[in-house]
């Protein structure tokens, strides 16, 4: 049976953060570093990137996967429901071209993009009661890379 670890020694990560709605998104950055950090990603191991907004987290996603350097990319984001069809293009969009960038570099790039109806429900899965999405966004980095890394080597 092939099991990822929940470690970051040893690994590289790139996060892609979106700066529109940091009031979350510095929260989810807070978590994801604090993961990677607890589980042994030095400090020199971890690459950031502020993008305008989760729309263009696919684009860097892709040059941090394409370069090489990184076993994992972690796009943090957050986008909260308006009174316009505006959410669902950007948060579909985005979901989409992620998982794209995952399945045509054979990187994992994991989606930790808050979507909410409102700024208290992404607070809650900043930090609040909901927990972190940053935080569980860099679990699974973390495991994904390690996974695909010992399966790798059973070829």
């Amino acid at each position: 049976m092939l099991e990822g670890q929940l470690t970051a020694q040893g690994l590289q990560f790139a996060i892609a953060v979106s700066r529109f709605n940091s009031l979350v998104t510095t929260r989810l950055l807070d978590g994801a570093l604090d993961a990677l950090r607890r589980h042994g990603a030095s400090e020199d191991a971890i690459t950031v990137a502020w993008v305008p907004g989760s729309f263009e987290l696919p684009l860097i996603a892709k040059q941090f996967a394409q370069s090489g350097r990184y076993d994992s990319v972690i796009c943090l984001g957050c986008i909260l429901r308006g009174d316009t069809p505006h959410f669902e293009y950007v948060a579909s969009e985005t979901a989409k071209g992620i998982a794209q960038v995952a399945l045509d570099t054979g990187v994992p790039v994991v989606f930790g993009v808050v979507t909410a109806d409102n700024l208290e429900q992404a607070l809650e899965r900043a930090g609040g009661k909901a927990g972190n999405r940053g935080f569980d966004a860099a679990m699974t980095a973390m495991e994904i890379a390690n996974l695909l890394k010992t399966f790798r080597a059973e070829l």
